[in-house]
């Protein structure tokens, strides 16, 4: 692998962390919220499943 493949899976890593502890926050503070945020990051999950195992062929 070449050093920007590497980079840019790091810099993406780092993005996810951000966001899901933005997610966590959010939820901290209105606990009505995490049932549709939890939904929604179930069908992120997937979605990103697929797309991962289509690329890897």
């Amino acid at each position: 692998m070449s050093t920007l493949v590497l980079l840019v899976g790091l810099l993406f890593g780092l993005v996810g962390l951000m966001l899901f502890g933005g997610l966590v926050y959010l939820v901290h503070h209105h606990p009505t919220w995490a049932v549709p945020i939890g939904v929604g990051l179930a069908g992120l999950t997937l979605m990103g499943t697929m797309i991962t195992v289509i690329t890897s062929r």
